[in-house]
């Protein structure tokens, strides 16, 4: 029987199951919306539209772990595979960014942030909010 890996987080004290919230849901939605459009207005400055983006890509995540009725309760390590390893980046240089005024973003990670943030949206509209 393959393991569930919220689960695991769970037992690991990384998550903590809570039934799911639909205005929660619906507020995370919406704030990663309003977010993840403004990352894409080329008026304003790179570092803005990533911080963002990276907003943006946070709600949208937190939304997921929401609908299936888990909350963080410390941060989450980044599992593999392409989105998620370019949101472990982003979060990386976001905290650099945010913490000591150091600012590693280029186009490519801005666009690439943007992306697995639409991913993550489309996903949860797919599936729809918690019932």
């Amino acid at each position: 029987m393959p393991s569930d890996p919220l689960r695991n987080l769970v037992a690991a004290r990384k998550l903590k199951a809570e039934p799911p919230d639909r205005q929660e849901f619906d507020n995370l939605m919406t704030a990663g919306r309003a977010r993840r459009m403004d990352a894409q207005r080329h008026e304003l400055a790179w570092e803005s539209r990533f911080d963002l983006a990276y907003s943006a890509a946070h709600a949208f995540a937190l939304a997921a772990l929401r609908r299936l009725g888990y909350r963080s309760d410390n941060r989450l390590g980044i599992g593999a595979g392409g989105d998620w390893r370019v949101l472990a980046l982003a979060h990386e240089r976001r905290n650099r960014m945010e913490y000591s005024g150091e600012y590693e973003i280029d186009e490519r990670l801005l666009s690439e942030v943007i992306q697995a943030a639409e991913l993550i949206a489309a996903k949860l509209a797919e599936v729809g909010p918690p019932e």
